[in-house]
């Protein structure tokens, strides 16, 4: 499977729109949301406006028929906040891969590669993911330990070894 990784330019919005439906968790046999869900205010934040903001950073995973993925991050220096904040100098991470490419590695070459740019420009990275996504031991492999947890979602941080 051919898939090559790059920077996330200010022309790459369409593709965070779509990267962010994709990174809602529907567990096993639960309809899907409606596509226009990311509107949502809660939801919109996370791409609304993207790399107009100081700490915008995002890796594209793409085949050669187009976008098949992407990694991002977004600082939130006040109100509102992500639901993976964890503080104003820590960035959150939010990463979607199309169903057909998952479990395929290309999501752990994804996150290895923003995660690789994030470490010389941050100390560290949080995260929210629904507590049944399989998708949390893709982040514990990459480092991320659990901050907090209720019943539906868990917050993760990694932090980076800084010389």
């Amino acid at each position: 499977m051919e898939v090559s990784h790059r920077l996330l330019t200010p022309n790459d919005e369409a593709v965070l729109w779509t990267a962010l439906y994709h990174a809602l968790h529907v567990p096993p046999g639960a309809d899907p949301f409606p596509a226009d869900i990311v509107h949502r205010p809660d939801l919109a934040l996370y791409v609304a406006g993207w790399m107009q903001r100081p700490g915008d950073l995002g890796v594209a995973a793409e085949s050669p028929d187009g976008p098949v993925g992407a990694a991002w991050l977004r600082c939130w220096p006040g109100p509102p906040h992500g639901y993976g904040f964890v503080d104003t100098a820590t960035p959150e991470l939010s990463m979607a891969l199309l169903p057909a490419y998952r479990g395929r590695g290309v999501g752990t070459a994804l996150l290895r590669r923003l995660l690789a740019e994030a470490a010389g420009q941050f100390d560290g990275v949080s995260l929210s993911v629904s507590a049944s996504n399989p998708a949390r031991r893709l982040y514990e492999r990459a480092g991320f330990v659990v901050l907090h947890a209720d019943r539906s979602s868990v917050t993760m941080v990694k932090r980076f070894d800084r010389p």
